[in-house]
């Protein structure tokens, strides 16, 4: 799927790649746009368009606004390579965000899931949909929440088990988070720019919300 000509994501996905392959190609990322996924040999690299990366910044920038607004402690650690060498899985997201566990790992400089919690939220811009079912990942990995963007909708994803999520219209590790403002506001970017769409934005978490008291 695209948005008029213009394609949100390129997608390649391989068969039968060995782990040592997938962590060769992470681990030489220098000037690497892509994201690469790997489930236990089924490996997917998606190179996204600016639509792609718009698209994410701005739900980035809305958390960033929410979370800034209300005093919520978070640590943003964006696309970070996340992987399990036990489980042979690994993923970067587009953006991704420790909230309820942001102190466990704010002074760390890297991050060890063999000992440290995974990430409590990843956003994922999904608009060509992905042939890869990455909730295996996420949920193997211990992702809490996923958020995903199809273009048109946000839809939340809550873990259930190791295997499966269920879908909610609420977050549960952020639930003041406004979800259904996501869509108008990414499209209110062609017309309004960044700014002005996100000054907006915080004006009315603010009018909801009140002002933050330090």
């Amino acid at each position: 799927m695209s948005i008029g000509s213009v394609p949100a994501e390129q997608r390649v996905v391989l068969d039968d790649v060995a782990w040592s392959t997938y962590l060769a190609l992470v681990n030489n990322s220098d000037g690497r746009r892509k994201r690469i996924a790997y489930d236990q040999g089924l490996m997917e690299i998606t190179a996204p368009s600016k639509l792609h990366e718009t698209a994410a910044r701005i739900i980035g920038r809305m958390l960033d606004c929410l979370t800034e607004e209300l005093g919520i402690e978070v640590c943003s650690v964006k696309s970070t390579t996340f992987k399990r060498d036990d489980q042979q899985r690994g993923f970067e997201a587009d953006e991704s965000y420790y909230i309820a566990n942001a102190a466990v790992i704010r002074d760390l400089d890297e991050i060890d899931l063999a000992i440290h919690p995974p990430p409590d939220l990843v956003i994922e811009v999904d608009i060509s949909r992905s042939s890869m079912n990455k909730f295996t990942i996420f949920g193997g990995i211990g992702v809490s929440e996923v958020w995903r963007y199809d273009g048109e909708k946000l839809h939340v994803y809550v873990r259930r088990n190791e295997t499966d999520y269920d879908e909610v219209e609420e977050s549960v590790v952020l639930p003041q988070f406004p979800l259904n403002e996501i869509p108008a506001l990414i499209k209110q970017v062609r017309s309004l720019g960044e700014t002005t769409a996100i000054r907006a934005f915080r004006k009315s978490i603010q009018k909801r919300f009140g002002p933050h008291e330090s």
